[in-house]
């Protein structure tokens, strides 16, 4: 009897555990504020994977420029220009203290490389040919600097569907 409901207990938490990721994803893209990024797509084609782009962003260039080779995780500090492009101001160890125009986007260094948010964008098979035209990546950021990829955008800023 006590094994059955310590795996019911342990189903319901992993359940709940799940279900509070889902929320707090959507959550970000709802209410999550838009900035755009330059990219520079590099590879677009994984036998295993299908299609996809590998991403390296112009911000994370300057954030490795700026910190040098012994860079912790931390907040890269953002100012986004008139057309939304997140202009890289600052490294910081926490998503606050900002000013009301700024957006900090966690940043996680893993084998020297500097990672933000993703570093791929899958797309259906057979559509490579649209994404060749992506100049940025669209995120969706929350005040916690947590973000998401939503969208790719061409050199004039529009959304790639």
């Amino acid at each position: 009897m006590i094994p059955r409901l310590l795996i019911a207990l342990g189903l319901a938490l992993a359940l709940a555990a799940a279900n509070w990721a889902i929320l707090s994803r959507e959550a970000l893209l709802r209410e999550g504020r838009v900035l755009l990024l330059e990219l520079a797509p590099v590879d677009p084609r994984s036998i295993m994977q299908g299609d996809y782009m590998t991403l390296d962003f112009q911000v994370a260039r300057e954030l490795s420029e700026a910190a040098g080779d012994e860079r912790p995780d931390g907040y890269v500090i953002l100012r986004p220009d008139a057309d939304g492009v997140g202009r890289f101001l600052r490294v910081q160890d926490a998503p606050t203290p900002r000013a009301a125009d700024e957006l900090a986007l966690r940043y996680r260094v893993r084998g020297w490389q500097v990672r933000l948010v993703t570093n791929a964008w899958f797309f259906e098979e057979g559509s490579a040919a649209r994404f060749d035209a992506s100049r940025y990546g669209e995120f969706r950021v929350a005040d916690n600097g947590d973000a998401l990829l939503v969208a790719m955008r061409d050199a004039q800023r529009a959304r790639i569907d």
